[in-house]
Formats: structure tokens, C-alpha cells, sequence
């Protein structure tokens, strides 16, 4: 077997596990593993896109009964927008420029996650309303779009900030992710982006890894989840910022 495709499937493993056990999409792992291996920047973008829906169904069908669907349905129309406006735009912004718009994001929605317990009072005041949520996941979206990315890794923070609990927050973005990244896969196939045996090779080994990160998250404690994703979040952050000077397109 293609050593390629072996190594596109350990990356798969381990990056729906993440997926399955944050309510992420994965993406910020598996994206700079794929070009490690020889992937073109371009085309990890689209195999990541490709993914990102079938590890997602995994997780959410695991998570089902913590889906916050009226959230959820707001969360898909502005990151619906924001996904396809960011891959149509790939390219066209400074890489410095973007890494630090979404390291300035990644912050944003990790002290929102924890805005509860630092300024309860203006925790309070926050009004969810189905603007802002739109709002919201059209920012996050437009800017993890430019970077080949679905959204997923910011929002179970911003979640949190618009007070559903760590559980529903997680599983309310495995739903919405399955429709955002589906939107931006449009636009790299369009593109002729898409390589479909790694696709492939990747797919099924994140949706294994899906399964099982879900089976731990529905057995870990809230508390260590939050503080699992505030890690996680803020180093991919990091990461994002180097790959985005180093790389080119």
C-alpha cells in the first residue's frame, strides 16, 4: 500500500480524536500534518474541507442529545457565509495578516469562554440573540475559510461565551461544521483542489478517530474539558501563526 495513503490515514486517526473528543474539526492538526507529508498546501486545505463532514456526523450522532438546534441553525447560516466568502478569498490576504486576526480570535473566544468566571456580571448581560450567533460564526468562519479551515476549532469558545455549557457547545459544533465545511469544499472542487485517494485515505481514519475521541468526551469531566480546549485552542493558535509565515501557497 501507498506509504502516503498509510500516513494519510494516521493522520486521520488522530485528528478526528481530537475532533470527536473537542467539538472541533480537526482541521488545525490535520491540515499542516498533510503538507508535512507532501501534501500541496492548497489541496490539504480541500482533503481537510472533504473530512471535516463525515468525522463531524460521527461525533454529532454520538453527541445528539446535547445538540442545541436552534443555536446550531444560526451557526450554520453565518458560517455557512463565512467559509465560502474565506475560500473564495484564499490567497487574496496577507498570511501575517491572517495569523494574526486568528490568533487575536482564538483569544477572544477563550477569555469569552471563561468570561463567566472572570466578569460574571458582564457575562450576564450578554444577550444571545440570533444576530450576534449569525454574526458570530461569520467572522470566525471568514477567517478560519482563508486559512482552509471550517470553523471548527473556535466554536465550542464562542459557544460557551453565548452560555450553552461545555457539553452543548461541543456537540452543537460537530452539527454545524458538517454544513460549513461542506459549503467550502464547493468552492476548492471547483478549483480542481482535491486529490481523492489521500481524501479517501484521510476520511476513514478520522472517522474512526471520531468514534473514539466522542466515547472519551462523553466520559470526561466539563471541567477538564474546558481546560482541555482552552490548551488546545490557544496552541493551535500558535501553530496557525507559524504555518501561515512559513508556508506559501
Amino acid at each position: 500500500m501507498d506509504p502516503m495513503l498509510i500516513a494519510c490515514f494516521i493522520i486521520g486517526v488522530l485528528a478526528g480524536c481530537m475532533s470527536g473528543i473537542f467539538g472541533i474539526g480537526g482541521g488545525s492538526v490535520r491540515t499542516p500534518l498533510l503538507i508535512l507529508v507532501g501534501i500541496p498546501p492548497l489541496s490539504a486545505f480541500a482533503i481537510n474541507l472533504i473530512v471535516i463532514p463525515f468525522s463531524s456526523i460521527v461525533g454529532a450522532i454520538s453527541h445528539r442529545r446535547n445538540v442545541d438546534a436552534k443555536t446550531g441553525l444560526y451557526v450554520v447560516i453565518g458560517g455557512c457565509l463565512g467559509s465560502m466568502t474565506g475560500a473564495l478569498l484564499v490567497g487574496l490576504v496577507s498570511k501575517v495578516v491572517l495569523a494574526i486576526l486568528f490568533l487575536a480570535s482564538s483569544l477572544i473566544t477563550i477569555f469569552g469562554m471563561y468570561l463567566y468566571k472572570i466578569a460574571p456580571r458582564t457575562y450576564e448581560r450578554i444577550n444571545p440573540t440570533p444576530q450576534l450567533i449569525v454574526a458570530g460564526a461569520f467572522i470566525l468562519n471568514l477567517i478560519t475559510g482563508m486559512r482552509g479551515g471550517s470553523g471548527g476549532s473556535l466554536f465550542p469558545p464562542f459557544l460557551r461565551m453565548m452560555k450553552l455549557d461545555i457539553r452543548r457547545a461541543i456537540a452543537t459544533s460537530l452539527f454545524s461544521t458538517i454544513f460549513t465545511a461542506t459549503m467550502a469544499i464547493l468552492i476548492y472542487w471547483y478549483r480542481g483542489n482535491v486529490i481523492w485517494l489521500p481524501a479517501i485515505s484521510t476520511t476513514i481514519g478520522s472517522m474512526l478517530g471520531a468514534r473514539i475521541g466522542s466515547r472519551i468526551s462523553l466520559k470526561a469531566k466539563p471541567k477538564w474539558l474546558e481546560i482541555c480546549l482552552t490548551i488546545l485552542v490557544l496552541s493551535l493558535s500558535l501553530i496557525a501563526v507559524y504555518k501561515m509565515t512559513m508556508y506559501k501557497h
